[in-house]
């Protein structure tokens, strides 16, 4: 081989190296930039919402933000602890808590989202003063929603409970008109309003919004104080990446005015942005 071609070998194959190893490193820093949060599946509403985060992330911060639809509870948090997804958002604190004990994993909340207020309703009264004496109420008897629906009932006037954030019928330390809380599984909740046995009946929004029941018809709506604040939705991160800048930015391409305006306008307050509260 001639001196000529063995140089032009030599820079040819320095130069596929060079290419080989610029690709390499701009390729990751590339994925860099790719963020897979987790979501539940949701309706075209909570889609319009994801694309327009979806949209400030990629104009402002160069974010590419791909949402990753899950069907039950049990699997944004175990994805995101595999690291098979970055973020996810789907969750209240009491439910990660206790995930997080039960799992032994270290997840934590990088940034608050919205919340979906608690509801009472019913088919056979028009107001919660309407509940008569021994009246029968469900609440769903997952831990998180069982505490959360008897401290809504509390709210409400309907009982007094211990300052606890497992509360069950257990707990109820006053209760005038005798009322017999019945904790049912979440889905039958909305179900169980046809039940003559029931006077009210405590439900979690999306299950209301399944069986076709008008937000606007509930006797009584959770308001936003100290004990509410733990049921905020929040995005999540496992705590050794809690501080990537990446992440911060992803935060701060949902908390966008254009979030809680499409918020309001979609959910007509069945879901209300928290990031502002002042807890």
């Amino acid at each position: 081989m001639s001196a000529k071609k063995t140089i032009i070998g030599i820079v040819a194959a320095a130069a596929i190296v060079g290419i080989g190893y610029f690709s390499f490193f701009n390729h990751g820093s590339q994925d860099d930039k790719v963020v897979k949060i987790g979501v539940m599946n949701g309706d075209k509403s909570e889609d319009q919402i994801w694309a327009e985060a979806a949209k400030t992330a990629k104009d402002k911060y160069g974010i590419t933000l791909k949402t990753v639809k899950f069907s039950d509870y049990s699997q944004p948090n175990k994805a995101l602890s595999n690291h098979d997804i970055d973020l996810n958002a789907f969750q209240n604190y009491p439910f990660l808590e206790n995930w997080n004990k039960a799992n032994k994993t270290d997840i934590v909340s990088i940034g608050d989202t919205w919340t979906t207020p608690l509801r009472v309703y019913s088919d056979k009264y028009k107001s919660i003063k309407d509940i008569p004496d021994g009246s029968q109420i469900a609440v769903a008897n997952d831990v998180t929603n069982e505490n959360r629906g008897i401290h809504l009932l509390a709210e409400a006037g309907l009982i007094k409970v211990k300052d606890t954030n497992k509360a069950t019928p257990n707990d109820i330390t006053s209760n005038p008109k005798n009322l017999k809380i019945v904790p049912v599984d979440a889905s039958q909740t909305a179900t169980s309003l046809k039940d003559p046995k029931f006077a009210g009946a405590v439900i979690n929004t999306n299950f209301a919004k399944s069986a076709g029941i008008d937000f606007n018809t509930a006797i009584y709506v959770e308001g936003l104080n100290k004990n509410t604040t733990q049921f905020f939705n929040f995005v999540a991160a496992n705590k050794s990446d809690k501080d990537k800048k990446i992440y911060k930015d992803v935060v701060k391409s949902i908390q966008t005015a254009k979030t809680k305006e499409l918020v309001k306008k979609n959910y007509d307050g069945a879901e209300i942005t928290v990031w502002d509260y002042k807890k």
